[in-house]
């Protein structure tokens, strides 16, 4: 049976030096969680990049921390404003997570981060990378992160040829990982901030720039022309598609209906406009003389992690504020400040027609 780890010590040395030096010199450093090694800010970050685009993140990264600065901060706020400043970030369920790890931190560590992964993973919300990532960027400990980025880069570079879905694999390739981190300690948080920078910037999912690459002579998917085959991963998870009706009811002083929906599912616990399974549940939410008023907005898709939702929606001005059952009328100064959906806000910003 074939080697998988192909590097010895002497190699495996090699490549966490040659990381270290190439994020020095041509790493990011203008990324502004990048400019502090508090445990918070770190978190905060990793939690908001996970699933989700570095240049989406920065604005509600530097949003966030001028409304909860401190972890305390976060601890005391109420979970929907949370939620209406994540609004649009998407994957709700982080935000959730996030308000519950702050509560955690100050009421069971009086404010203090756990200083090692084990630890940090004790905490809602944190999984292995993620206090990987807090753990060696703010602690300087030995430990690998093992998110896409990291996976990808160590599949191509190794030329792993086994099957990641498969968890023996996997763990397989996170030992490796964990093989090749720098001995010094304080070599940590450079080493981490670079296999991340190589895998977003260079090691690319698509069209890899490899003649940038620090590690491209050692890189067995280099050398053998091989970067597309890398990951191995056969398990693709299934999408699924359904229809929404959404009812849009305003009233001439602008107050809009909302519901919350409920607290799993599809935007857990966020506010929206009231859905139906079809355009008839919707109009028999609506008395009869109303149905002439309707005005149809035009169809979005919305396209969630592993499911496509095609949103209709029916507006109407209501001519008085009668109760349309689960839900209340919000006026526009209390609407803005809850925690929604990026298709629920746009159809009351008038973006989505």
């Amino acid at each position: 049976r074939r080697v998988l780890f192909r590097s010895s010590m002497p190699k495996a040395l090699t490549f966490a030096k040659q990381l270290v030096d190439w994020q020095r010199l041509q790493g990011r450093h203008d990324l502004p969680w990048q400019r502090s090694r508090d445990p918070y800010c770190v978190w905060l970050s990793e939690i908001m990049l996970q699933q989700t685009q570095v240049v989406t993140v920065l604005g509600y990264y530097e949003t966030f921390l001028k409304a909860f600065p401190t972890v305390r901060d976060l601890a005391m706020a109420d979970v929907d404003d949370v939620l209406a400043l994540w609004s649009g970030l998407g994957y709700y369920r982080r935000a959730r997570h996030l308000h519950e790890c702050a509560r955690q931190v100050v009421t069971q560590l009086d404010g203090e981060f756990p200083n090692n992964a084990a630890k940090l993973q004790t905490l809602k919300g944190i999984g292995p990378s993620t206090a990987a990532a807090v753990a060696s960027l703010c602690f300087n400990e030995r430990v690998a992160i093992f998110d896409g980025n990291v996976k990808r880069v160590l599949s191509r570079y190794l030329a792993f040829e086994e099957d990641l879905a498969l968890a023996t694999h996997a763990k397989a390739l996170q030992a490796h990982a964990q093989a090749l981190l720098p001995t010094q300690p304080n070599d940590m948080p450079t080493y981490t901030q670079a296999i991340m920078d190589l895998g977003a910037t260079v090691c690319t999912p698509s069209k890899p720039n490899c003649p940038s690459c620090p590690v491209k002579t050692d890189c067995g998917a280099h050398t053998k022309g091989r970067q597309a085959d890398y990951p191995k991963q056969s398990k693709r998870v299934k999408r699924s598609s359904e229809t929404w009706w959404a009812l849009c009811a305003t009233t001439p002083q602008g107050d809009v209906w909302l519901q919350q929906r409920p607290p799993t599912g599809v935007w857990a616990g966020l506010y929206t406009q009231p859905m139906f399974e079809s355009e008839a549940q919707l109009l028999s939410a609506l008395p009869m003389e109303w149905h002439g008023w309707l005005r149809h907005l035009p169809t979005r898709l919305h396209v969630l992690t592993h499911k496509d939702l095609h949103l209709h929606a029916c507006a109407i001005e209501c001519p008085t504020t009668l109760s349309l059952g689960s839900g209340a009328w919000y006026s526009p100064a209390q609407w803005k400040t809850l925690g929604m959906p990026t298709p629920a806000r746009k159809w009351l910003d008038g973006t989505w027609g």
